[in-house]
């Protein structure tokens, strides 16, 4: 059974492969959706817990469904590597 911190590491790691697949340095995905440098880094580390408001705002700006944000099948890997 996953702990929300294994959650979180997942949603993060999802978000980032979606990032870097649509080309966005954490700034300039930061800039565009108008949120802090560090508030995309601490989402992607798995060090913030992401409201569901937000979590839709990002994958919709990302254009990607929320479900594959959520997905845990995406295997997250401890150098946040895609």
């Amino acid at each position: 059974m996953d702990d929300y911190k294994e959650i979180l590491k997942k949603i993060g790691h999802n978000f980032r492969v979606e990032r870097i697949k649509k080309n966005l340095s954490q700034e300039k995905f930061a800039e565009l959706a108008n949120v802090h440098t560090n508030y995309i880094g601490k989402i992607e580390r798995g060090e913030q817990n992401v409201t569901i408001k937000t979590l839709v705002q990002l994958a919709n700006f990302l254009d990607v469904p929320v479900k594959k944000i959520l997905n845990a099948s995406y295997k997250y890997q401890k150098n946040n590597q895609p």
